[in-house]
């Protein structure tokens, strides 16, 4: 049984800031991708709508996803984020086994 975490998460920005969520991803994405466990760290533009999100994130374990919440620049981003965001992300948790 796998030990690893799936997550996707939906973000909508307020009308007509989703350059300012672009541009927050750019700026965090390399350096979550290079915490210990990151396996998959991607943002996609919903499209035809440049105010939603999907990001999609792996992570080895439980422990290395509960680490990354917690580290000064996901506080930071978290605390940046109601600047520009509509609302709260909607996370989901994925099984890590494919149904099909």
């Amino acid at each position: 049984m796998s030990e690893k975490v799936r997550l996707v998460i939906l973000i909508t920005a307020q009308p007509g800031r989703g350059e300012e969520q672009v541009a927050a991803f750019e700026r965090l994405a390399p350096v979550v991708r290079g915490e210990e466990g990151c396996l998959q760290y991607d943002m996609h533009q919903v499209s035809g709508d440049p105010d939603r999100f999907v990001l999609i994130e792996e992570w080895g374990s439980k422990a290395a996803l509960a680490a990354h919440d917690v580290t000064a620049h996901m506080v930071a981003a978290d605390a940046a984020s109601p600047g520009f965001r509509a609302g709260p992300a909607t996370v989901l948790e994925i099984s890590a086994e494919s149904v099909a």
